[in-house]
């Protein structure tokens, strides 16, 4: 094999620059230095004057959480790959000869941010769906002690159980349309799925598609109460608020018309009595718009893979939050190609 030379390193970047880059056309597009303040403040490294090796630069540690998040990697993983993949390297601005930060440091990294409450800062400079989260194996009377939000006797003594434990994630139903059968049949009930994990509430502007605002809480948390709880943003750009029947209360209602929102919330069925034709063909309408955000959290599990593999709502939280901001800067790709092509 011959000896590698640089140019044979610059015609491969090319290369892959043709064959259509994505963390190239990132680099263009976002500018990454508006999420400086906020990482410099959350991070809070040394200014060297102790000595000792100097800190890597936080927006290319931020930098490596957008890379981590994109594929779904692990810390190990992500290591590995940086040093192996030249697209890498480039959109972090590294050379081969350059020191890569390894795992360890990148999961201090996300522990700061995540310590610090960093992420809707993050999320902000960047002008419901079901998270699996691994399961936990625990008895009966830990799980009681769990829903009363203490910690059972037995972890208390033991920090290393402890740490492994997710206290905050809950198992849920997840309801799902029964398939036809192979003989053409249709089951006379649908699915019901346990779901152990966490869910993400966002919601998303009907022009761009971008996520406004989010908020991450346990898989068995109501949906509508969120609604009440910042989901909705009056910057939007439109007054229209558009959702399905989970978030159909009273108290919303209320809510929705008090803050200045005009509520296009599908409308529930009546109990035990079938669907008025008048209503059904109104949420029909209303699925229209409604259903578009169901295309974020396709996109966030077809593209990215989302999963949470931390244990803990606040990891959890910024795991979620970093996987919105990463859909945003590729939603902000998708729509700057659109506009140049127009």
């Amino acid at each position: 094999m011959k000896q590698t030379g640089f140019f044979d390193v610059e015609e491969r970047l090319a290369r892959l620059s043709g064959l259509g880059d994505q963390l190239e056309a990132f680099s263009r597009t976002v500018d990454f230095e508006v999420f400086r303040p906020d990482l410099e403040k959350a991070l809070a490294y040394s200014d060297g004057s102790k000595g000792g090796r100097p800190p890597f630069d936080p927006v290319l540690m931020f930098k490596i959480l957008v890379i981590q998040t994109l594929n779904n990697l692990s810390d190990e993983r992500t290591e590995y790959l940086i040093n192996d993949r030249l697209s890498f390297m480039r959109f972090l601005g590294l050379g081969l000869s350059d020191r890569v930060p390894d795992a360890k440091t990148v999961w201090l990294c996300q522990k700061r941010l995540t310590q610090a409450g960093a992420i809707d800062g993050l999320f902000n400079r960047f002008d419901a769906t079901l998270v699996a989260a691994p399961k936990q194996r625990n008895t009966n009377a830990e799980k009681a002690d769990l829903r009363k939000g203490r910690i059972p006797e037995d972890w208390q003594d033991k920090p290393a159980k402890l740490s492994h434990k997710d206290r905050h994630a809950r198992w849920t139903l997840k309801f799902t349309k029964a398939k036809r059968q192979d003989d053409g049949t249709m089951p006379s009930s649908d699915l019901a799925i346990p779901f152990f994990g966490y869910k993400s509430h966002v919601s998303i502007d009907r022009k761009y598609r971008f996520i406004r605002k989010w908020k991450t809480t346990h898989a068995a948390a109501s949906d509508g109460a969120r609604l009440r709880e910042g989901l909705l943003d009056k910057t939007n750009t439109a007054s229209s608020v558009w959702a399905d029947t989970a978030y159909r209360s009273k108290a919303n209602e209320d809510f929705m018309e008090k803050q200045g929102f005009v509520s296009k919330v599908h409308r529930k069925k009546p109990h035990l009595k079938p669907m008025p034709r008048h209503i059904q063909k109104s949420n029909a309408g209303k699925s229209i718009i409604r259903s578009r955000v169901e295309h974020v959290f396709a996109d966030q599990k077809s593209q990215t893979g989302l999963f949470v593999r931390t244990v803990g709502i606040s990891r959890a939280t910024m795991r979620i939050g970093l996987a919105n901001i990463v859909y945003n800067m590729r939603r902000f790709l998708f729509l700057e190609r659109l506009n140049a092509s127009a």
